[in-house]
């Protein structure tokens, strides 16, 4: 088991240990009840283990919320799952990452049950066909806020972000590469680095090693659907940087584009059971998954999805305070949180033009769009009011 470094003294309160079951509760309840999406999430585990129980000191929550931010992967499981490496180590992140994604996993599951076996009934499509309208325009909401948070007015940020959004419209799939390019162009133009290693700079060639690695053998196995699934998805987990919204184009051009899988319609409503459920949007891994392969397929899905940031977890966090602030390594992050962006707005767009069929499904997604300003809504409120009108409207 891998132990925590050892840490200067902190000079803050004196922190009371719950019990790594106590831990362990909070974060199931957590994945039970938490909606809101990532951001949302983050800020209940702020709020609740940092002012209200005292259970992790404010300097952890704040390093852990920083690397969940720097590194691959859906922020609120990473950030749970860091907090569990402080609390208890390895078994500590093992164990946090496990209930707090479980939850939303079983919920996914049992939806994609009801998907498969009433999908084809008028009112199952009525609901999605309104459902589908309003993800889209979650989608391009998510994009709109990302594109103010990151971007703002740094013109290079602007430019890999109009690079790649168009690309991904064009293409209609996310090529990896070019996100490990945007971020070589960030670190060579904002942080010249100079003729020496430096701390993490070491992971990009990884990074692309495995990218290309993972890339040449998802073909080879595609007789295989449980290799495939694992390959595809493992490759996605460790690619899923800015937003959990990020994997939705990786996943269109490889679930329909490359393999066909799913149809473009069965795809807006696997990332709408994502929507409605609690956890990461990342989990429409495992309604995926189901549809290609069942129950084996589900879980295979959703465990490799998830395998990247748990490993970048385990291994990286211990290291994480030597490079967390060197100006490559943050130029690096800028430039691929630059191409998520990107491919999310290039996404909205290509999903857009398959789900905006009619006037309707534009009323739907314009309204949805407007009601997204209120932050008291809850998006999984907008997605089940969409499925109400999307039943009274749909035509067959």
């Amino acid at each position: 088991m891998t132990s925590r470094p050892i840490t200067p003294p902190s000079t803050e309160e004196h922190v009371p240990s719950p019990s790594l079951k106590e831990f362990l509760a909070y974060f199931l309840r957590l994945g039970t009840l938490g909606f809101g999406g990532p951001i949302a999430l983050a800020g209940y585990m702020q709020k609740d283990l940092v002012e209200e129980r005292k259970w992790v000191t404010s300097q952890d929550y704040s390093e852990g919320l920083a690397f969940s931010q720097l590194s691959p992967g859906p922020l609120a499981a990473q950030l749970a799952m860091y907090l569990g490496w402080v609390r208890a180590g390895t078994l500590g992140a093992t164990l946090t990452g496990a209930v707090f994604i479980l939850p939303s996993f079983l919920m996914v599951l049992m939806l994609a049950a009801i998907y498969v076996h009433y999908g084809q009934l008028a009112w199952i499509q009525g609901v999605f066909y309104g459902i589908g309208a309003a993800v889209i325009a979650i989608i391009a909401r998510s994009a709109y806020k990302l594109i103010r948070s990151t971007l703002k007015n740094d013109r290079l940020l602007w430019m890999l972000f109009a690079a790649m959004a168009i690309t991904t419209a064009w293409k209609e799939s996310e090529i990896v590469w070019l996100f490990l390019l945007c971020g070589l162009i960030a670190m060579v133009l904002k942080a010249r680095p100079r003729m020496r290693v430096t701390p993490g700079a070491g992971a990009i060639p990884a990074i692309v090693a495995a990218g290309n690695f993972v890339g040449s053998v998802d073909g080879a196995t595609s007789s295989g659907a449980i290799g495939s699934l694992f390959l595809f998805f493992l490759k996605a987990g460790a690619f899923v940087f800015g937003s959990g919204l990020a994997i939705v184009p990786f996943l269109y051009g490889g679930v329909v584009g490359r393999f066909h899988w799913l149809t473009e319609r069965q795809f807006v409503d696997a990332v709408a059971v994502a929507m409605i459920t609690p956890g990461p949007v990342v989990i429409t891994a495992g309604f995926i998954g189901y549809l290609v392969a069942g129950v084996a397929g589900a879980a295979t899905a959703a465990i490799a999805v998830f395998v990247p940031p748990y490993l970048i977890v385990v291994a990286g966090a211990p290291y994480y305070r030597r490079f967390a602030q060197n100006s490559q390594v943050k130029a690096f992050v800028q430039g691929v949180t630059a191409a998520a962006v990107g491919a999310i707005a290039g996404a909205a767009f290509i999903l857009g033009k398959r789900s905006l069929v009619d006037v309707p499904t534009i009323l739907i997604a314009v309204a949805t769009f407007a009601l997204l300003q209120f932050k008291r809504i809850p998006e999984p409120l907008l997605i089940l009011v969409a499925g109400a009108v999307g039943l009274l409207l749909f035509k067959g």
